[in-house]
């Protein structure tokens, strides 16, 4: 009995040890690009099977072996995959299986021997089949590329481009009209100059793929003209997931460099956080200079010495020697399968990076118009050049759960991105400006922490026979950007070689910026399939709501050097003890402050924004050839504000300075005439709404480059006869008209062309304000149109010769032709101020719009058998945008457009060692040295620089050890 049960036992452990390998994988209608249930997968010859969930995913449990798969359900045709070769341990990850509606002589489908791999095949799948025009990029290209966030790798995506590595193009057209969406949720921007997210925050390791919606359909939010951007963040992992990595980077430029800029900071700079050191040393309860003068030892003039006696003594940036870039994070995933085959999955992803940048020659300048027209070139006003040094701190943490049962998925998941960045400068400062000559320099010291805390709770259910879907979102947000204690200290040069700090060359400041965001939008919607007379559609219906609130406020305390104090030209020494207010006892001399933001500041406001709103979208199949996407949507707007203008003249208090009741109708038709070929029209339309800074009171000072964003609700009038704007931002609307030809002859091969129109009415473009030199401020301008073409091309090379079957070509421009129709304001302005011989159009090309942008690229992959490298993947990536304009000019201040950036960036990976269980990643950036410039243009005459970058070259490394 003992020696049989012992057998029993041997048996039924073998066999579970046996079926130690993994088939999985997910299956769609090959014509509708719809998931597909309850197809039952199993292996042929076996009892080994399962039915696909509400994802259309399998999951199948098997011994070492060779199998055929078959695919099985009543309304299409049987598919069968041969000769699948599965190995102990192993999860087979499938490509995606496209299924058929059966013909008379079609019953069965074979999809024979090996499974073709290829890095976009789902979403190229994804692109022929979507309801509205995408492209985008998967985790597995990441993978390929060495990207290691976000924005670089969106440099690869059809009409895409990066501004200031950060901010994304679409189409090239600027950050104004795009929209970023995490999993499918509004959310928050962490720069108060930009109005979309940061792309650089979010590494790729914790992506699972960046999809960019170009045309509009009714479940989308209406306010963007560009692209919609979507971050899809990982759920359930496709196998289990345990790795750990460690990265470095080299530029010969910034790091091991001796001259590196930097000051004393808190002890938790290396986190991402400020630790008190820099906290304010009053809001409140603070004396007036003019106060305690008179009254040396009496209570306010000792808190007055209290309030001095807390500032940062330091005010000099240091050198020292610039480390390398380093980073170091890991990933943990897997998934459980209950006992009632409800599947449980969870991911954490921990990241960290930290960043070093050194230039040494970066120059800010501002030119003008002679005011004789005879004169072409351009006049110098102000030219800045000098030495900065940044440290960037990047921590990220990622964690979620996820259940799906035969008819639910619940999901929850969690982020918190922390960034802090500190930087240090000395500058050479030279204005001519409106007879203000003087030479100076200048010490400029910086620190910004932003914070980003998302938590997204979501739900699919299925019902009716999985003929209804319920689905449902909530994704709050909190967001933070402060700037504790900016430091600026300027020294002015006299011929005589003394030196001295005075209203000319501007007092010693000290700034406090605090920003705070909450952001809370909801979504729920129901989705219908529906069969009428043979043929198939869709229904969905929803609604949303989305709350915003933001504070912020400036705070900025001017530093004045009174008297005989003596100075050396070491900013610390403004705020060394014995140079302290009263001097040696004298009540006239010594280093005091004024608090500007008191009693009133108008550099403080909070504002409110709410926008409800419902769709219904419908797609219905009129054949195999031939579909229409319809919908509508309506969203109601309001935006609230509080807070005043400089002078206080203007108060308001949570009052509407935006209200809108939009209706934004789409329609779009799809044309199969093959299963792999589509043609698109589209026609929608959308809006573009000011941001909070932008519909604001608010002045935000650039202290790097000096220059000063003013919002959009103030006047620009140097009279009540001439008044360059009104103050009242309004939104644009926009009508999106949209072709495109896509073809996918072959798996992995893709051709696409796509044309597009756009008509903005009341477009909002950045314009230099004319009573206040170097700002810049957010007006409606003339009605703007623009049209362009798109291009994609990506394909296996294999067919030119063999020896190129592992090299793939991927390829895309657009072009385009924009036109700004000025208005009467700005027409006037130039005619006034056009050189000899000019002629002034009444049109001109549109701000923020790029003429063209080139993505290409050469990607090679082999894999070798036998040997401890698993293969190989490597690449070269090319990425430029042209010429465009930035700043429009007005009055004596000429345009300022951005220069092309030739961006050339190589990348190779390989994953080596027993089980291939490391993994090399080696990238070159910036491989042609070029130059981040921005210029001012005039007619006949030579550009000037308004800002030059030298980011020189960086070689990264990222290796990879999986568990």
């Amino acid at each position: 009995m003992r020696t049989k049960f012992l057998l029993i036992l041997i048996a039924f452990c073998s066999s579970i040890n046996a079926q130690n390998a993994k088939i999985r994988g997910n299956v769609f209608d090959g014509e509708s690009g719809e998931i597909l249930q309850d197809v039952k997968v199993f292996i042929e010859g076996t009892q080994i099977g399962a039915l696909t969930d509400i994802e259309g995913k399998f999951e199948l449990a098997v011994n070492a072996g060779t199998y055929t798969l078959v695919f099985r359900v009543p309304s299409h045709s049987q598919v069968k995959i041969t000769d699948l070769i599965v190995q102990d341990n192993e999860v087979k990850l499938l490509d995606p299986v496209a299924m058929s509606i059966p013909t008379m002589n079609k019953k069965e489908i074979v999809v024979t021997a090996k499974q073709i791999k290829n890095n976009e095949r789902q979403l190229i799948s994804m692109k022929i089949k979507s309801p509205s025009m995408i492209d985008g990029i998967t985790s597995a290209t990441f993978k390929a590329t060495g990207d290691n966030d976000a924005a670089s790798a969106m440099k690869r995506v059809t009409g895409v481009s990066i501004s200031d590595g950060k901010y994304v193009f679409v189409r090239g057209i600027g950050d104004r009209y795009n929209k970023t969406l995490l999993n499918g949720m509004e959310i928050p921007g962490l720069d108060p100059d930009k109005n979309t997210l940061q792309m650089d925050i979010f590494p790729t390791n914790i992506i699972e793929n960046l999809i960019v919606n170009k045309s509009f359909i009714s479940e989308l939010p209406a306010d963007f003209a560009g692209g919609v951007i979507d971050i899809n963040l990982k759920e359930f992992p496709d196998k289990k997931l345990q790795s750990v990595y460690i990265s470095g980077g080299y530029n010969p430029a910034f790091h091991f460099n001796q001259n590196y800029l930097s000051y004393t900071g808190g002890k938790l700079d290396f986190l991402g956080f400020d630790d008190g050191t820099r906290k304010i040393p009053a809001v409140s309860n603070i004396p007036l200079f003019a106060e305690v003068v008179g009254n040396p030892t009496g209570n306010a003039a000792l808190r007055y010495k209290e309030i001095l006696n807390s500032f940062s003594k330091n005010l000099s940036a240091i050198r020292g020697m610039s480390l390398m870039n380093f980073g170091l994070g890991g990933s943990f995933a897997d998934d459980k399968t209950t006992k009632k085959d409800n599947k449980i999955g969870y991911i954490l992803s921990v990241n960290y990076t930290n960043n070093q940048e050194y230039y040494s020659d970066i120059t800010y300048g501002r030119y003008g118009l002679n005011g004789d027209a005879s004169i072409f070139e351009m006049e110098d006003r102000v030219i800045q050049s000098g030495e900065l040094g940044v440290q960037n701190v990047l921590s990220s943490i990622l964690g979620g759960i996820s259940l799906k049962t035969k008819t639910s998925k619940l999901q929850m998941s969690a982020i918190h991105l922390q960034n802090g960045e500190s930087s240090a400068g000395i500058f050479d400062y030279i204005s001519t400006d409106q007879g203000a000559d003087f030479n100076s320099y200048q010490h400029n010291l910086s620190y910004t922490q932003r914070s980003f805390s998302n938590l997204q709770l979501s739900g699919l259910h299925k019902f009716d026979k999985k003929q209804i879907a319920f689905t449902w979102h909530l994704a709050p947000t909190f967001s933070t950007l402060n700037d504790p204690d900016i430091r600026i200290t300027r020294y002015e040069e006299r011929d005589n070689g003394v030196l001295s700090i005075s209203t000319e060359t501007g007092f010693p400041e000290r700034i406090w910026r605090d920003l705070r965001e909450y952001n809370i939008p909801a979504k729920i919607s129901f989705t219908k399939e529906y069969d009428k007379n043979g043929k198939k559609g869709t229904i969905k219906v929803g609604a949303g709501t989305v709350y915003k609130n933001r504070s912020y406020v400036i705070r900025n305390y001017v530093l004045n050097i009174r008297g005989n104090v003596p100075l050396t030209g070491n900013p610390d020494e403004l705020l060394e003890d014995q140079n302290l207010w009263p001097y040696n006892g004298d009540v006239s001399s010594g280093t005091t402050f004024e608090a500007p933001f008191i009693p009133t500041n108008p550099n403080q406001f909070n504002s409110n924004i709410s926008n409800s709103s419902i769709f219904i979208h419908n797609e219905h199949t009129f054949s195999s050839s031939v579909k229409t996407i319809a919908g509508f949507r309506s969203e109601y707007y309001v935006h609230r504000y509080t807070g005043q203008d400089q002078l206080g003249s203007k108060v308001l208090t949570n009052a509407k300075v935006l209200e809108n009741l939009g209706w934004f109708p789409t329609f779009s038709m799809i044309l199969t005439p093959s299963e792999r070929t589509n043609i698109r029209f589209a026609y929608g339309k959308t809006i573009a709404r000011p941001s909070f800074k932008e519909l604001s009171y608010a002045e935000i000072f650039d202290p790097i480059t000096g220059r000063t964003f003013i919002g959009g609700l103030f006047k620009d009038s140097l009279s009540p006869s001439q008044i360059y704007w009104t103050g009242n931002l309004r939104s644009t609307d926009i009508h999106n008209l949209d072709f495109r030809f896509e073809t996918m002859p072959d798996i992995g091969k893709l051709i696409s062309v796509s044309l597009f129109y756009k008509r903005f009415i009341n477009p909002i473009e950045i314009i230099q304000y004319a009573i206040q030199d170097n700002s810049f401020q957010p007006r409606n301008v003339g009605n703007g149109d623009l049209i362009g073409g798109e291009f994609e091309y990506r394909d296996n090379l294999g067919w030119i010769t063999e020896a190129f079957e592992n090299l793939e070509l991927i390829t895309n421009l657009t072009y385009s032709i924009s036109r700004i129709k000025l208005n009467q304001i700005e027409y006037e302005s130039r005619i006034a101020n056009a050189r000899e011989g000019q002629s002034i159009s009444e049109y001109r090309q549109m701000a923020g719009q790029a003429p063209y942008v080139i993505n290409a690229g050469l990607n090679y992959k082999k894999e070798f058998e036998g040997t401890k490298i698993k293969g190989i993947e490597t690449g070269i990536f090319y990425n430029v945008q042209g010429p465009t304009l930035y700043f429009v000019g007005i009055v004596d201040r000429p345009d300022i457009y951005t220069v092309p950036f030739h961006s050339l960036n190589y990348s190779i990976n390989s994953s080596f060692g027993k089980d291939k269980k490391y993994n090399l990643a080696l990238r070159v950036n910036n491989i042609l040295g070029d130059y981040s410039e921005q210029v001012f243009k005039s007619f006949n005459t030579s550009d000037k620089i308004f800002t030059q970058i030298k980011p020189g070259r960086t070689i990264s490394f990222k290796l990879t050890y999986n568990f």
